[in-house]
């Protein structure tokens, strides 16, 4: 197995409704892009896992343990394990990096899902 690779050979997982995330997976941590679509609901969750992540584009509405920020490129975030959290994408929709510890292992069984117009990377 290569040390390297693309985002673009990553087929995108369907997280939610609206959400698609390419992942890369090391033992201890999984890395994501995530695409959000205009309006995209990320409902109410909480996982064990740590999350902190970033906004590469567009916007989003983020709700983190009862605080609330309106998020735009290059703002971030920090989600402690188990706090709830959910989102909502902006008019353009968004595209923000995760990254968790531990890794994601419950998302490598989700469906893949064929995108016809990835918000990223950029061509």
């Amino acid at each position: 197995m290569s040390a390297f690779g693309s985002l673009r050979s990553i087929v995108p997982r369907r997280i939610w409704e609206g959400a698609l995330a390419r992942t890369v997976d090391g033992e201890r941590v999984t890395v994501a892009l995530v695409e959000l679509a205009p309006g995209a609901a990320v409902p109410e969750h909480h996982h064990h896992h740590e999350q902190v992540g970033f906004v590469i584009q567009g916007s989003l509405t983020f709700t983190v343990g009862g605080e609330t920020a309106r998020l735009g490129p290059g703002d971030t975030y920090r989600i402690p394990s188990a706090i709830p959290h959910r989102a909502v994408a902006g008019e353009e929709g968004a595209v923000v990096a995760d990254v968790f510890a531990p890794a994601r292992e419950d998302w490598r069984s989700l469906e893949t899902a064929p995108v016809t117009s990835p918000r990223w990377p950029p061509s």
